[in-house]
């Protein structure tokens, strides 16, 4: 997680966190703890807190916009990686909590 991300979770608290139910520990091999999802579909879970509004998720620990941090980093959905630090996602949630943009961080790959 990059210090701008520890000192923001703009997007933690801005967008539903939906993905397959096959990601959670229920299934053999999932890792995000069912007992933070909620159902969405037969197919879908959000984690709690996304799905309604105001929007935050059960797992972020902090202020937003100050310091924060994710209780299962290590076991987030595909969802959660899919965000990039400045990217158009990034900075709209940011906006949405008053907070200037970012650039797109950079890859050296």
């Amino acid at each position: 997680m990059s210090s701008a991300c520890q000192s923001c979770g703009a997007c933690c608290a801005s967008f539903r966190v939906s993905f397959y139910w096959g990601e959670t520990d229920a299934c053999p091999g999932g890792t995000v703890p069912a007992e933070l999802t909620t159902q969405i579909n037969p197919w879908r879970v959000a984690m709690r807190g996304t799905e309604v509004a105001p929007v935050k998720c059960i797992a972020l620990l902090g202020d937003v916009g100050v310091s924060v941090g994710c209780s299962i980093y290590t076991q987030r959905s595909s969802t959660c990686h899919e965000f990039s630090e400045g990217d158009e996602r990034c900075n709209d949630a940011r906006a949405r909590h008053g907070l200037p943009a970012l650039q797109a961080a950079i890859s050296l790959s």
